[in-house]
């Protein structure tokens, strides 16, 4: 039984609704219809904000965030994140709201809205693992969070006899994490020092793939040099001894304790971005968890990243130079959202879906190669955010300073994250377009001021206002590309694609 976060809504008289959340997700609250959980925009409801708060949801985790509501978040009658009267929503979103985080039993008051949260832990042995059934805990229960299951009730004596649940160590060097482990997960986890060393993790997962045989190319792999390192994990240049042939290996770290179905998750999706074949996007080779470590190892591109070629350069990139990078990653892109791929499910069962999101389109996923004396651009980390996002392996990281690239978020991917579509995409990649040609993002992030609310309440500044040398048809189509509100401007890559080819070659 996974955990599971539930929410119950009693909004007067629009009635009751409750709502599950088993996976990854962030949504806003408010009574704009576009938010995932939408409050009845009526006069009953007027206190409620048209975007309230957000919540971050990676069960059993939950945090809330008000994003400058006129009146307020209530959680247990504790008032958190309103605005002055005398402030408007733009000058609200200057300040920056505290987050806190929710636990079982809390209650959450949105003007006359109340919703209660309930949180549900999965029920394992706490000395063999094995799952804990609804009807038989009672009889399970030996402490807080703390269960043992018929068989080993059995095989012990009376409870003074009883064996001491087992302790939780870190996965790679077995470090004992009973004073940090979190009760109630059961699962790897990495302890703090493994963090800190990504270079030893690295020679270790592949000193195992070579004595096991394990993990397909990584077996044949030696490490040659990092290539780059993160808040999540680090990026090493590694050589496929059989092949001579140079491979990109990513080292990703969970941020929580990796369970048995976040770890299927992560291997489910990411066995739909190994079945993409396409010459603009970079080629998956091999991926995996070993020891509470993700892995995945890609095709590496000697031209590096669009965001290092742009802090090389120090300046901007024309335009002659910039649209055909995007027209070939667009050419990936539309065949990525468009690849017919076989999923299966956590029940086992084998669907056919169409396409993928990639969700983190920016510069530093772009890459350039060469096929002889020709430039390719590919899109690198296809599925790769995620897969680890859905997983639940990156934490609550969509609220506060920790949410990644949120200058390349279309606001759909901030209302409601875990279902974005693939116009995001589309709007990410004119989004990386405008970088290209500007050094600028395409909105205006000021110091101090609240991210959620300026994805959610501004617009794209005109990419002429940045530099006003930019062609005016190419402008025009990028500017378009740039809409979000109420809907994305450009629907598919090949529709941008379209577009942006005829500016260029108007000019």
């Amino acid at each position: 039984m996974p955990a599971k976060v539930i929410l119950e809504t009693d909004a007067g008289s629009s009635g009751k609704v409750t709502r599950v959340f088993e996976e990854r997700t962030t949504c806003v609250i408010g009574r704009s219809s576009e938010c995932q959980l939408c409050i009845p925009d009526d006069s009953i409801h007027a206190a409620v904000s048209r975007h309230h708060c957000l919540l971050d949801i990676n069960p059993p985790d939950i945090r809330i965030r008000d994003l400058g509501s006129l009146n307020g978040t209530f959680i247990n009658d504790r008032l958190i994140g309103w605005r002055k009267p005398d402030q408007s929503p733009a000058e609200a979103s200057q300040i920056p709201f505290p987050e806190c985080d929710l636990k079982d039993g809390d209650a959450v008051r949105l003007g006359s809205a109340v919703m209660r949260v309930r949180i549900v832990f999965p029920m394992r042995c706490s000395v063999c693992d094995a799952e804990i059934l609804e009807d038989t805990v009672a009889n399970s229960r030996t402490g807080p969070h703390r269960y043992l299951c018929a068989k080993c009730r059995e095989a012990v004596g009376p409870a003074p006899t009883r064996p001491v649940p087992r302790p939780q160590v870190c996965a790679c060097c077995r470090k004992n994490l009973s004073s940090e482990a979190e009760e109630a997960r059961h699962g790897e986890v990495l302890c703090s020092n493994c963090r800190s060393g990504p270079a030893r993790l690295c020679l270790q997962l592949l000193q195992y793939a070579r004595e096991k045989g394990e993990f397909g190319i990584l077996k044949s792999c030696s490490v040659e040099r990092e290539l780059g390192r993160g808040g999540f994990g680090a990026v090493y240049l590694v050589r496929d001894a059989d092949t001579d042939t140079k491979l990109a290996l990513k080292l990703l770290f969970p941020q929580v304790t990796v369970e048995p179905e976040a770890k299927a998750a992560f291997l489910r999706e990411m066995a739909n971005a190994s079945a993409l074949d396409h010459p603009n996007l970079l080629r998956l080779h091999s991926y995996g968890v070993w020891n509470a470590l993700c892995f995945s190892v890609w095709e590496f591109c000697e031209g590096g990243s669009i965001d290092q070629l742009l802090q090389h350069r120090g300046q901007p990139l024309e335009a002659r130079d910039a649209v055909p990078i995007i027209l070939d990653v667009l050419q990936g892109l539309e065949y990525a959202h468009k690849a017919r791929l076989k999923t299966r499910l956590s029940d086992g069962r084998v669907v056919e879906t169409a396409g993928l999101v990639h969700r983190d389109i920016k510069p530093a996923n772009i890459f350039l190669s060469r096929i002889g004396d020709r430039q390719i651009a590919k899109i690198g980390d296809y599925g790769l955010s995620k897969a680890f996002d859905t997983a639940g392996l990156s934490g609550l990281t969509r609220t506060g300073s920790g949410i990644g690239s949120y200058q390349y978020l279309a606001r759909q991917q901030v209302v409601s994250y875990k279902y974005s579509k693939p116009d995001v995409d589309v709007w990410a990649m004119a989004a990386s377009l405008y970088a290209m040609l500007t050094n600028f993002c395409p909105r205006d992030f000021r110091e101090g001021k609240d991210v959620w609310l300026t994805i959610l309440e501004t617009n794209a500044v005109p990419i002429r206002e940045r530099r006003a040398s930019i062609p005016r048809k190419l402008a025009e189509v990028i500017d378009k590309a740039l809409v979000d509100r109420p809907e994305i401007g450009f629907k598919s890559a090949g529709e941008l694609r379209r577009a942006l080819l005829e500016a260029f070659e108007a000019n």
